[in-house]
Parts: structure tokens; C-alpha cells; sequence
């Protein structure tokens, strides 16, 4: 059905075969940091895997009335707007990223995750692979035929401010950080507001748990990078990040080593530092 590195991953080869089953659906959910001057919709309507339809996570998976970025809107939005895109009860629904890197198809896949939908998985290599591998692309548009979406909302995946404050002091969970080993520190530059980090954070770069062609490590080389950062799979663990999208990755990366539920701190560092009541620290923890 998928690929023996992960059941929450398929290789290009698997979706080549699979791309015209009646209970395939395709997405590209790409996302790009603010600044980049890319556009993930032109560049999916310029170009994409045949078949597939585009997810917005500014938009599909955005709280209109949250102020932080693309914060877990809630089931009823969420299955009204993924219903339109044909997605739904009864079929397998594969994402994959404009970049190697499945930054935000992580971020769909955890998202589909926490709604009940279990039959979702991330190509892995996203499309550079694909068009490396041999595979067609298109701009031909393919509108989708609606489908019934059943959300049941998975609390265990997700924690919010409350929570990951009331751990500090408690402890209960391990937080890890999938921000870069500087921004975690406190010493490079921060674009979602005061540098540093929550205390009692590790720190996982995401980068670390991915090949150079943005393919995932096999499960023992991210066991491996978890047990060097301090992190204890066989322990409850949350992820946190900037905006709460490479935080899927670790939680991704997670899975693939044998631990099926990680939470998400869904509101991460740009909430965070927004909350004045916020303990901060600095530097890499001793």
C-alpha cells in the first residue's frame, strides 16, 4: 500500500501507479516563508502533478479569528472547505511540496490527522522527485467533485498555550523545537517576534531528520538525531517551531520512528512571545 520506510509515506513510483485510482487524491500544499516572494498557488497553476488540487493552509487551515498565522481552524470550517477540494470519507489522500523539503504537507498531513482522517500520506521527495524520477506535470486545472468530509477532532495531536505553559513547570511532556540551532538560542534573527526559546525546550532542527534531496531519514538514522538532541521517544513529546508547520515535520519524522502520536503546538513560538506572560530563555540549554 505505501512504502516500507513509513506507512505515512508513498514514493513516487507508488503514486505513479496509483495516480488514476478512484480513491486516490492528490494535494500540493506548499507554503513558503514570509519574505520569500514566492507564490505556492501561481507556482502550482504553472505546474503540477496531474490530478492534483491545491491546499492553502492560509486559507484552508487558517482561524480567521485567531491573529497568528494559519492557527487549527475549527471541524466545521475545516470540513467545509476540504470538501470542495474533493476530499473526503473513503479515499487515500496524498500531499506532497513544491520543494523536496514536505514542510507544509506535513503540516496537511498532521492537520487531516487531527480531523480523523487516518488515510493520508506525504510523497516523499515532493515534486522535484517526481519530475526527477521521469514523472509528467501539468497546468491543466482539474476541478474537483465535492465530497463528504467527516471531521472528528483528535485533541491528543494538538496542545495550545495553556497546556505547553502549565508543562514548564510540570515537565510532563518533552517540548522539542524544530527551529535552527541559532533561533532556538536566541542569537539569529527571528522573524515571528522576540528571540529565545521556551524553557525546557530541545531543540531537533527540522533539516536534520531529512536527506539532502528532502527525502526523510530511514527510521534508525531519526532515532538517532532524537537520542543525540536529549529527546526520549518512548516519552510524551510535543513540537513546537516559529508558526506551527516545521513543527509537523518532527512530528512526521516521529512517526516514521515508530511514535504514531506526537501533539503539535499549534500556536509555537509566534504565540508564544506574543503572551507577555510568557517565560523566555536563552541560549542552548545546559
Amino acid at each position: 500500500m505505501s512504502d516500507p520506510k513509513s506507512d505515512a509515506l508513498v514514493s513516487t513510483q507508488w503514486l505513479a501507479e496509483h495516480l488514476n485510482a478512484p480513491d486516490v487524491r492528490v494535494i500540493d500544499a506548499s507554503w513558503y516563508m514570509p519574505g520569500s516572494g514566492k507564490d505556492p498557488r501561481a507556482i502550482f497553476e504553472a505546474k503540477h502533478i496531474p490530478g492534483a488540487v491545491f491546499f492553502d493552509i492560509d486559507d484552508i487551515a487558517a482561524d480567521d479569528s485567531a491573529p497568528l498565522p494559519h492557527m487549527m481552524p475549527d471541524a466545521i470550517k475545516f470540513s467545509a472547505k476540504v470538501r470542495k477540494l474533493g476530499l473526503g470519507d473513503g479515499v487515500r489522500i496524498v500531499i506532497y511540496a513544491q520543494t523536496g523539503v514536505a514542510v507544509a504537507a506535513c503540516r496537511a498531513w498532521w492537520m487531516l490527522r487531527h480531523f480523523g482522517h487516518n488515510d493520508v500520506v506525504v510523497l516523499d521527495g515532493g515534486l522535484p522527485k517526481w519530475e526527477a524520477d521521469g514523472h509528467a506535470v501539468t497546468d491543466a486545472a482539474t476541478p474537483p467533485r465535492e465530497r463528504h468530509f467527516t471531521a472528528r477532532a483528535n485533541s491528543f495531536l494538538l496542545r495550545e498555550y495553556d497546556q505547553v505553559l502549565a508543562n514548564v513547570d510540570t515537565g510532563r511532556e518533552q517540548l522539542v523545537d524544530a527551529r535552527s540551532a541559532g533561533r532556538f538560542a536566541g542569537t539569529a534573527d527571528e522573524i515571528w517576534g522576540a528571540p529565545g526559546r521556551i524553557p525546557g525546550a530541545f531543540n531537533v532542527p527540522y533539516e536534520k531528520l531529512l536527506n539532502a534531496d528532502g527525502t526523510f531519514k530511514d527510521e534508525s538514522d531519526i532515532k538517532a538525531v532524537f537520542n543525540e538532541a536529549g529527546v526520549n521517544l518512548d516519552k510524551p513529546m510535543v513540537t513546537s517551531c516559529g508558526s506551527g508547520v516545521t513543527a509537523c515535520v518532527l512530528a512526521m519524522g516521529a512517526y516514521i520512528a515508530g511514535k504514531k502520536h506526537t501533539a503539535v503546538y499549534d500556536g509555537s513560538w509566534a504565540e508564544w512571545t506574543s503572551r507577555p506572560e510568557s517565560p523566555r530563555a536563552s541560549g542552548q540549554p545546559k
